[in-house]
Parts: structure tokens; C-alpha cells; sequence
């Protein structure tokens, strides 16, 4: 499969395989909300990205820059404590990192979970979303041109996109925790501003559910590569014009830290049936 990716971070997937203690099972990108996961589940090693050649530092808040090799009831976990975004200045290709390691270190499935801003008005802030479809107006060009022409192969792999196995396996989790998980389609704005209340309101009449600046990309991608690929959204405020409310980055990490263990109860029940 020919990816237009750097030539570093093909070389940094090659050192993080020869190095990883084990293939995992199963790769989580931990979005706000989840930024204290790895403090519940075994850790057998803990790179710092500052110190991998090549990788892009995060500068947001609330998003370490940490890779961990962990295991949770058996099942063995690829963790990504801290993502990289479009709006810090990175490209595509550094965008979807996580993304590409997840693949070249063997994984068979990817969770992706991010914060949102709801655009649904029955969704209220709290709330978890699983990610049943994707919508941007400028991220299949960028990906198009981060893969080149689309093999067969790719081809395939996004015939089933998000996983709806995976999917259900999520459903059941919710259901087993007795968790209340909505379902609705998740909107890429690369930011860094916030939506205007007419982008939200046009973004509502397209069927848009939540908004966020994150996670689209990294499921297509990872998608393209062959894992199977679900997504779940922390609801932590309402978008741009639904509420009277002026729209802050301590907003959605005050919300996310409050749902924070509601949260870690889905995931941890996901892994242990996936």
C-alpha cells in the first residue's frame, strides 16, 4: 500500500516495532475525558513523544504526549494520550501518525474518541456519542492526496466504514453498563476557531450531530489501512448559537473531567468484549 507519508515517520513506525514488547490487540486514541485512562490499566511501557525523533509535539491542554503499551483484562493496548491536530499548524500526514503506527504495529481494531460540541438538540452536555458516520467539506480531498490513487485493497476496507461489528460490540458494552450512548454523525471543522452559529445551523440541516476538530481524518485513514474503526464523542457543550453560552476550551475540559468516569466504565467494558 503507497502512502504519501514522510519518510521520518515510516522510519519512527520501523523503530516503535522493533522496540514494542508486544503486538497489540487493540489501539485507543484518548480524547478529552480520558486523559487519566492509563491510570486504570496495566502499563508495561511508556514512551514520551518528545523523545521520538520526528514525532510532532501537542501543545494543547489536556493532551499529553505519551505512547503506552498496556493490558486490560487480557486484551493488549496500544495507548495514544494525546492526538494531533490540524489547528496547532501540523498537516495531514502528522495528523493521522497515530493513526499509521496503529497499523504498521499490527492492529486489528482502532477506537477513536474525541470531545464534541452538540449540534443535536436532544444531546446535552455529558452525553456520549457513537460516531455512526462522518461528514467535512475538506478532509476526503486532503486524505485522497495523503494516499494517492485508491487501490483495490483500500478500496475494500472502506466498504465497511466506521466497522459496524465493532459498532455493535460498543452498543452491547453500553448496554451492559447501563449507559445511556446516543448515535449520530460527527463534523470535521479543522478550526482553530470555533463554528459561527450559521456554520452550526447549516451543519444541522446537513445532519450533522456534533462537531468537533479531530478524529475524522484518523478513522478514514486508519480505515483505508485495514483496522476496524469506531469512535465515540463526549458531548461537552452545546455548539456555537444553541445555547446563549460563549463557547471555551475550560468548558469542554470542566465537562469532560465530569463524565470522565462514565466514560472509562464504556471503554473498559469495549475492550473487554472486543
Amino acid at each position: 500500500m503507497n502512502l504519501n507519508l514522510n519518510l521520518k515517520y515510516k522510519e519512527l513506525a520501523d523503530l516503535l516495532k522493533e522496540t514494542a514488547p508486544f503486538k497489540p490487540d487493540l489501539s485507543l486514541i484518548l480524547g478529552s475525558g480520558l486523559g487519566n485512562f492509563t491510570s486504570s490499566v496495566k502499563l508495561f511501557k511508556t514512551i514520551f513523544t518528545s523523545e521520538l525523533p520526528g514525532y510532532p509535539p501537542s501543545t494543547i491542554i489536556g493532551h499529553e504526549g505519551k505512547i503506552h503499551f498496556a493490558e486490560y483484562e487480557g486484551k493488549k493496548l496500544l495507548l495514544f494520550q494525546g492526538r494531533i491536530h490540524f489547528y496547532e499548524g501540523y498537516p495531514i500526514s502528522a495528523c493521522v501518525l497515530p493513526a499509521f503506527l496503529s497499523h504498521k504495529l499490527g492492529c486489528s481494531k482502532i477506537l477513536i474518541t474525541n470531545a464534541a460540541g452538540g449540534i443535536n438538540p436532544n444531546f446535552h452536555p455529558g452525553d456520549l456519542m457513537l460516531d455512526i458516520s462522518f461528514n467535512s467539506f475538506t478532509i476526503k480531498k486532503e486524505i485522497s492526496l495523503l494516499i494517492g490513487p485508491m487501490s483495490e485493497e483500500g478500496a475494500n476496507n472502506l466498504r465497511d466504514f466506521p466497522s459496524e461489528a465493532f459498532n455493535n460490540i460498543i452498543r452491547n458494552a453500553a448496554h451492559k453498563e447501563k449507559i445511556d450512548l446516543k448515535e449520530g454523525v460527527y463534523w470535521l471543522s479543522k478550526g482553530p476557531s470555533y463554528e459561527t452559529p450559521a456554520e452550526i445551523k447549516m451543519m444541522g440541516k446537513f445532519g450533522g450531530d456534533a462537531i468537533g476538530m479531530s478524529t475524522v481524518h484518523e478513522a478514514l485513514f486508519a480505515a483505508y489501512c485495514g483496522l476496524e474503526v469506531a469512535s465515540i464523542s463526549c458531548i461537552t457543550n452545546y455548539a456555537a448559537g444553541i445555547s446563549k453560552s460563549k463557547l471555551s476550551h475550560a468548558e469542554v475540559t470542566d465537562t469532560a473531567n465530569i463524565v470522565k468516569d462514565k466514560f472509562e466504565r464504556l471503554v473498559k467494558r469495549i475492550i473487554s468484549l472486543v
